[in-house]
């Protein structure tokens, strides 16, 4: 599968072998923020990007994936970023690995780091690096997800994922002026119009011509801005459409076809190969 998927979309591709699990949950303190916690043997994730930042840590094992022009690998005592519409995948080491990763927007992290700061923040926060040693960071991550999980003390679960997303910001993360996935040029254009029309089945030609360069050249090009084909952001964009209607109640069947997948069944392993459970899963986790 090619295309740009949600976190459950990629989680819903590949059948859950046993002993692996995933649960989607709603940090509803926060505006329900959708939260993650995983275990996995043999599953991999799709190719997929978020509208949302990744932001997570491994509690057991090691986690191998690709994003940003590099191969990464996470353990233990190690904070995970994903800047929105970055392109990544992901699968287990040896011996399996455990994670906990929450879905904070853009406006969200802004909030924080206006916080931190003092005052307003109007850039984008971001984080150079896609992994950091922070065992100190990953253990108030790691309390603050389990307790929002927990929902018995939600004051207590507040105020560490505040000072986790805090330290993060601090230490790891810098504002930058720049709107992250908004490149001029070509790649752009051809982003911009399959945003705007992901439910259509859209022609390569047509594609090329927005981008003024010849089909075979746009597959690469985008590809390397991106790190995915157009057919794959189309899957993907799909994929994160569904999501929000998902979300706001929306079932499965309606939200496939309103995002443009033949069926049900498309739609379903789109989201699980991207977030990891079916979509039936995830909307009773966050609706």
């Amino acid at each position: 599968m090619d295309g740009p998927i949600t976190q459950a979309e990629a989680l819903g591709a590949t059948p859950l072998a046993g002993g692996e699990r995933a649960r989607f949950f709603a940090a509803s303190r926060f505006g329900g923020i959708d939260c993650l916690r995983a275990t996995f043997l043999k599953h991999t994730y799709a190719t997929h990007t978020h509208d949302t930042y990744a932001i997570g840590s491994i509690t057991a094992g090691c986690e191998v994936w690709n994003a940003r022009g590099r191969r990464l690998y996470a353990t233990p005592g190690e904070i995970v970023f994903n800047h929105p519409l970055d392109a990544h995948d992901g699968a287990p080491m040896e011996g399996g690995y455990s994670y906990r990763m929450t879905y904070p927007g853009l406006d969200f992290l802004r909030e924080v780091a206006g916080a931190v700061s003092g005052r307003p923040v109007t850039g984008t926060p971001t984080f150079p690096e896609p992994v950091v040693r922070d065992p100190e960071g990953a253990r108030l991550f790691i309390a603050a997800h389990a307790a929002l999980e927990d929902d018995s003390d939600g004051l207590g679960g507040e105020e560490l994922l505040l000072r986790a997303f805090g330290r993060m910001l601090v230490l790891h993360g810098r504002i930058t002026a720049a709107p992250l996935g908004a490149e001029p040029g070509p790649v752009g254009r051809v982003r911009a119009l399959i945003e705007a029309r992901f439910a259509e089945d859209l022609r390569l030609d047509e594609l090329a011509a927005v981008a003024g360069l010849s089909s075979h050249h746009l597959i690469r090009a985008f590809r390397r801005e991106t790190g995915l084909t157009p057919h794959a952001y189309v899957v993907d964009t799909r994929v994160r459409r569904a999501q929000a209607w998902l979300r706001a109640g929306i079932g499965p069947a309606e939200a496939a076809a309103a995002v443009g997948f033949a069926d049900q069944a498309h739609l379903t392993r789109a989201f699980k190969a991207r977030l990891g459970v079916p979509p039936g899963a995830y909307q009773r986790a966050v609706a």
